[in-house]
Formats: C-alpha cells, structure tokens, sequence
C-alpha cells in the first residue's frame, strides 16, 4: 500500500498549494480592490476556494492514513 501513501501525499500537496493561492488571492483583492462590495464579492471567492482546497488537502491526508493502516 505504498502506493497510497504517495498518491496521499501528492493530493495533500496539493491542496495545500491551494491554500497559499487562496492567500495570494486574498492579499491581490485585498491591494487592488476598488471599494469595500468589490472585495467583500472578491473574498467571497476565495473563501469557497479556501473550503475546497482544505477539503483536498484533508481527503490527501485521510488517504495517507488509510494507506498506512493497510500497510
């Protein structure tokens, strides 16, 4: 079950590269939005991408797991 320790970690990484690009989104909407309803909008976006990637990065980790107890 090697394979899904691996297969684990990657889907982790990548939910974790998700969430540092949900953080570089939130400091670009936070520097060039306009007035307050364009980032509130902006924001809300990128907390549903925040949701998303923490989901990815928990279902990564569920993987890891399960690979290890298989193990």
């Amino acid at each position: 079950m090697e394979w899904m320790i691996g297969l684990g970690a990657l889907v982790s990484f990548a939910g974790i590269a998700g969430l540092i690009w949900c953080v570089l989104l939130a400091l670009q909407a936070r520097k060039t939005a306009a007035d307050e309803d364009d980032m509130r909008s902006r924001l809300q976006r990128v907390v549903i991408l925040n949701m998303a990637a923490l989901g990815v990065s928990a279902l990564g980790l569920m993987i890891v797991v399960s690979g290890i107890l298989l193990s």
